[in-house]
């Protein structure tokens, strides 16, 4: 059983994506590969792709050749030319220390809720990654993603994103009135909180890639 932050990790229990404005900007979080279509790249190829579970352009760029070329409908020469396209968008070689801290300055620590687990986790659940956690049943997994799906609204200064949430829910088990009481912790409108959470409800895989 398992809960990913950041992304929709789609074999998870309960998945909790979270969003906020320094995510939106070009340069920071994962590319959508609809970013591909053109120059030689067709809308259907961009379909054939995620079908095939390909859903940025990291994921094109960090695949190999031959892993590609195994997709219905991509030859050998559309794998390079997706290749060759999505290395004009995702740095693959050497940069600077300069620039990657700058990068890392960006970076925004998410507060779970808890002093002891912030300080494992080196400060809190990053931002512009996905963070995976997992364990038996009844260990707080749930709890923690209603937490952080309202810590990810706290102003910076507090360990916040300032930002909302996007909620899949695979197993049933989100509860708005935790939001409510998680708020009210926090010193937060409960009705702004929810207002600021997207939900949905996911049955199966396909349902939760629709």
């Amino acid at each position: 059983m398992s809960v990913s932050v950041m992304s929709a990790a789609l074999s998870t229990a309960t998945t909790v994506q979270v969003t906020q404005q320094a995510l939106e900007e070009e340069d920071i979080g994962p590319t959508l590969i609809k970013k591909l279509e053109g120059n030689g790249i067709t809308a259907g190829d961009i379909k054939k792709l995620e079908e095939a579970g390909y859903h940025t352009v990291e994921s094109i760029a960090y695949t190999p050749k031959k892993n590609l070329t195994t997709i219905k409908g991509i030859s050998e020469a559309k794998a390079d030319k997706l290749l060759s396209e999505a290395a004009k968008l995702i740095p693959l070689g050497f940069t600077t220390a300069t620039d990657f801290f700058q990068k890392r300055s960006e970076i925004i620590q998410l507060t779970t809720g808890s002093k002891e687990l912030d300080r494992l986790l080196g400060g809190g659940i990053e931002t512009g990654s996905i963070t995976e956690i997992f364990g038996e049943f009844r260990t707080g997994k749930t709890q923690l993603c209603h937490t952080l799906a309202v810590t990810c609204q706290l102003p910076i200064d507090q360990n916040g994103a300032e930002g909302k949430c996007l909620y899949i829910d695979t197993e049933g088990t989100f509860r708005p009135e935790r939001l409510v009481a998680i708020a009210d912790r926090y010193k937060l409108i409960g009705t702004d909180v929810l207002d600021n959470v997207a939900y949905a409800r996911a049955f199966n895989v396909a349902y939760a890639r629709a």
